[in-house]
């Protein structure tokens, strides 16, 4: 069973190991540092779900239905 990810049950150094594994190796994108985007769920002040959903409500429509899926700027959120 795979290991609770909330706040409550991991320590910043655990969070900060998550967030980089999830991201992966190139964490740029256009020139924004996505791994900046989860300090506040590394420093502990929100939850990754908090992150994701905030980020997904902003993003919300960006891609239209039919449009190529391969992000163009060799950027894209796994």
């Amino acid at each position: 069973m795979m290991k609770s990810l909330l706040i409550k049950d991991t320590t910043m150094s655990e969070r900060a190991q998550i967030v980089r594994e999830a991201l992966g190796s190139d964490t740029d994108c256009e020139g924004i540092d996505l791994s900046d985007m989860y300090d506040d769920y590394i420093y502990g002040t929100k939850e990754l779900a908090d992150i994701n959903r905030e980020f997904s409500q902003k993003h919300a429509g960006e891609v239209l239905a039919g449009e190529d899926t391969k992000p163009k700027s060799g950027c894209a959120l796994k």
